[in-house]
């Protein structure tokens, strides 16, 4: 692996450049601009020849119209790259792993390869990496989760390449989505958790978008089911450093024990906060799940060798990544993609921390 550091479905725009007839030429960026091609030219390639009223003049069109210059020559635009750009938080996540390695051998076998590029927790590297990415020329681009900036999400509708965003769950994805809903993972836990009598529900997240919206839908959840304001207001959180780690868990569990004692369940975003919990738990004598349940997330290698046996959601991450790529490359090769909306669901799996 390479590592080069919402307009609903019948939405007119996002049909329109998907047919082809609606990208975004260098003509089109002149004439709105009122300039000559060869003026964004220079823009392009030798700003500081240009005047500093045009060069403003050219920017702004060829940020309103969401432009990106063919890096290609002129005579294999219309050829296929056999490229694949992946937009990933990080390659290293353990929760990420197994889609990538399933997206990557499911093109691999069709003959395509993937590049892909690490955008982080924070979103602020995407809009460059999406530019950078559309520049090469990729038979399909593949995204984690759908938050983008307006200006992404337009270059990507505009681009008339073919996207998948995986990871995620919206019915007005740009192009194709493969993902599941992160507010009914925590709704469903709480819901999990108040049917084996746990009442004083917490939450330690990590402080990416993703995250958070598993521990809204548990606060939701437990809103609906009346044990929402037993210890306070809201749901009781402890928000970490994306990723979560092993010592941001046993951290939470200090700051929600030291806020609510009364604690008796504890939901974690990631099944590493989750280790970090069972194992300050365990430093303080505190048996688990008899006094204190411990729920996870990412059903990782190590959750069913915990002790306790770690109680998670589990993610067909595989799934996604074999979809993702077969939705690309039916699309790639002029096939229609009978569902461009696939949502894998999850599950909670029960085990003995929980």
């Amino acid at each position: 692996m390479d590592d080069i550091s919402a307009s609903p479905p019948g939405h007119t725009e996002g049909r329109r450049g998907r047919r082809g007839s609606g990208k975004v030429r260098i003509t089109d960026v002149a004439k709105l601009a009122g300039v000559a091609p060869i003026t964004v030219s220079r823009v392009l390639n030798a700003p500081s020849s240009v005047a500093a009223e045009t060069l403003r003049r050219v920017q702004e069109a060829i940020n309103r119209t969401g432009y990106v210059p063919n890096m290609l020559a002129g005579g294999l635009a219309s050829s296929r790259s056999h490229l694949i750009a992946a937009l990933v938080p990080t390659i290293a996540s353990p929760v990420f792993q197994a889609t990538w390695e399933a997206l990557t051998e499911t093109f691999s076998g069709a003959g395509y390869h993937v590049t892909f590029g690490q955008t982080g927790y924070g979103g602020a590297r995407e809009d460059e990496l999406i530019k950078t990415m559309i520049a090469r020329r990729p038979d399909g681009i593949v995204l984690t989760g759908i938050m983008h900036s307006p200006s992404g999400r337009r270059r990507l509708i505009e681009a008339d390449i073919p996207v998948v965003e995986t990871w995620d769950l919206t019915p007005t994805p740009i192009d194709m989505l493969v993902g599941f809903s992160h507010e009914h993972i925590g709704e469903a836990v709480a819901k999990y958790l108040h049917g084996k009598k746990k009442i004083r529900i917490a939450v330690i997240t990590a402080a990416d978008e993703r995250a958070r919206r598993r521990a809204k839908g548990l606060a939701t959840g437990a809103a609906r089911l009346g044990i929402a304001t037993i210890l306070a207001p809201e749901v009781p959180m402890f928000v970490a450093a994306a990723p979560g780690t092993l010592g941001s868990g046993r951290k939470g569990l200090i700051d929600l024990l030291a806020r609510h004692p009364e604690v008796d369940a504890v939901f974690c975003s990631s099944d590493m906060l989750a280790l970090g919990v069972m194992i300050e738990a365990q430093a303080r004598g505190i048996p688990v799940p008899e006094r204190i349940a411990v729920v996870g997330y990412g059903d990782l290698n190590f959750a069913v060798d915990t002790v306790p046996a770690l109680t998670t959601v589990s993610v067909d991450g595989p799934a996604i990544g074999r979809l993702a790529a077969r939705c690309i490359i039916d699309r790639a090769q002029g096939r229609s993609v009978a569902e461009p909306i696939v949502d894998v669901g999850f599950s909670i799996v029960e085990r003995a921390s929980a």
